[in-house]
């Protein structure tokens, strides 16, 4: 995938994230799409090296998806645990 379709799929998933995991964040949108990109790197390389399902290979596979929204869910909620006050 090209890194434009790395950040456009992330956006998405953030904010599928965000969806997920209602609340007030610091940052604000911005920070739910670098949330969402970072995200669905997370969660592609737990899909990779921990669960050995294989690479993110598609934009519309249900398995990208998947990792993709989990990783940003995860990442979401540790940042919320980070700069919580």
């Amino acid at each position: 995938m090209g890194i434009l379709t790395w950040i456009i799929f992330g956006l998405i998933a953030g904010a599928i994230a965000k969806a997920i995991h209602p609340g007030n964040d610091p940052g604000g949108w911005v920070v739910t799409i670098i949330i969402g990109i970072i995200g669905s790197f997370l969660g592609g390389a737990i899909g990779t090296y921990v669960l050995g399902w294989g690479d993110v290979d598609s934009f519309w596979s249900p398995k990208s998806w998947l990792l993709a929204i989990g990783g940003s869910v995860l990442l979401l909620f540790l940042y919320r645990m980070v700069t919580k006050k």
